[in-house]
């Protein structure tokens, strides 16, 4: 792997790349209401990143399936929709949960975070199940220290999933991030025979994309024919939230909490 640690110069150049994430996340939230279109919300983010400068990083962004690209500035999925869900025309209604993932790279460097907006009267179960995954994403930054094993925190965080009986997706992971979007090393949120193999050592200046998605039901998922929206096998809900994060001296500091 050719992980690339950041100095602290590079992270304050990172952390104003999170900070125009935050601001898009946040102006989603506001307009999230039922009656909107998810092409709208995608329409808002473009407007509010483009005029701070920055480039959308999962416009056109390349697939290996149909040789097109991302065709939205966001990706924007809906209940049962795990990831990369496409905007369009579909209209949010009240109880529907709407994962929003934005990606921006702004001055040469690259901020990426997640949230699920729960839209009026949600579900109970599926609320517990939107709390709690923004929950094993705090776990896993709080557990976050230099020297530590990945494996140690993705095992925290598989163990509070799998003790609320959800689902953790095991087709979609975390990763490095920098200078590009996608960077090494990958970044799951449960022990695999190859994350044991390979662990990655926690070093100060390594920035991190962990993102935990979680299904209220089965782990398992399939893509759409669209070639892009993933939903769970069950058809039943998926929550997905994600911070960059960097390795510090004495834990972790969070580059898109909007500080």
């Amino acid at each position: 792997m050719a992980i690339v640690l950041k100095s602290r110069e590079e992270l304050k150049k990172m952390r104003t790349a999170g900070r125009l994430v935050h601001k898009v996340l946040q102006r989603c939230r506001e307009i999230c209401k039922p009656g909107v279109t998810t092409r709208q919300i995608d329409k808002e983010a473009y407007e509010v990143f483009a005029a701070a400068g920055a480039k959308g990083l999962f416009k056109n962004y390349p697939t290996y399936r149909l040789g097109e690209g991302f065709p939205a500035n966001l990706c924007i999925s809906i209940n049962e929709e795990v990831v990369h869900g496409i905007a369009g025309d579909r209209v949010i209604k009240d109880g529907d949960i709407v994962s929003v993932d934005c990606g921006v790279k702004l001055n040469g460097w690259c901020g990426d975070s997640a949230t699920t907006i729960m839209v009026g009267k949600v579900d109970p179960k599926t609320r517990q199940l939107c709390e709690a995954t923004e929950g094993i994403l705090k776990l896993a930054i709080e557990n976050i220290r230099p020297g530590r094993q990945w494996s140690q925190v993705a095992r925290l965080m598989e163990k509070k999933a799998d003790s609320l009986g959800y689902g953790v997706v095991r087709d979609f992971v975390g990763h490095g991030i920098g200078q590009s979007l996608h960077e090494d090393p990958k970044v799951p949120n449960y022990v695999s025979r190859e994350l044991v193999d390979n662990d990655i050592e926690l070093r100060e200046g390594l920035v991190l994309a962990i993102e935990p998605m979680c299904n209220l039901g089965s782990d398992r998922v399939r893509t759409l024919a669209d070639g892009w929206t993933v939903v769970t096998i069950d058809r039943k809900p998926s929550a997905h939230y994600e911070h960059t994060v960097a390795v510090t001296a004495t834990g972790a500091e969070v580059l898109t909490d909007g500080n």
